[in-house]
């Protein structure tokens, strides 16, 4: 009887910046959820208008830190309208010089219009640069969940907390592979 040896499946998502990424022309785009925003329940106001609490100003602070790590340019960047999303991703566009384009796609209960956008931004031209989407935690989830069922690896864990981050890796025009970094 042959004995074959299992060798473990080579993981695409490494933390940022580590050498032993894949090099080459991959489309990196990063999922995040916005920054904590208090308690919905307690927003007299409409939603879309709740902003970040203290501790989702500091996440969305700290954002520019973990995405440095990438050691790659953020060239575009799109937010869901909610004006928490909007200020979670205003000092990343500070810090790289790009506006942020508000769209439905991205609001709450629009997975299958992101996972739409999320396919057709893995067919770009990977130039080596990073776009950034923030949306919702529902969204986030049924977008993983749409790439898993699509063929996309796994790794760093499964959850989706206040200003965490998914790293998509897409190449040849599809995303391979979904890494989650827990809140910076």
């Amino acid at each position: 009887m042959e004995h074959h040896r299992c060798r473990p499946r080579r993981r695409i998502g490494r933390r940022p910046g580590d050498p032993r990424r894949p090099a080459g022309p991959a489309v990196t785009i990063l999922l995040v959820r916005h920054g904590s925003a208090g308690d919905p329940y307690r927003w007299s106001g409409d939603d879309v208008d709740r902003p970040l609490d203290a501790g989702g100003v500091v996440q969305a602070s700290r954002l520019n830190a973990a995405v440095a790590e990438l050691r790659r340019p953020v060239t575009r960047v799109m937010s869901s309208r909610a004006v928490r999303c909007l200020q979670t991703v205003g000092p990343l566009c500070d810090q790289h010089g790009v506006e942020p384009e508000a769209v439905d796609t991205l609001f709450e209960g629009a997975a299958d219009m992101t996972t739409l956008l999320v396919r057709d931004l893995a067919v770009t031209d990977g130039n080596g640069s990073v776009t950034v989407l923030c949306s919702h935690s529902d969204v986030i989830l049924d977008v993983i969940r749409d790439l898993v069922a699509d063929g996309a690896g796994l790794s760093g864990g499964r959850s989706c907390g206040y200003a965490s981050i998914w790293e998509l890796t897409a190449t040849d025009g599809r995303v391979e592979h979904a890494h989650y970094w827990a809140t910076p």
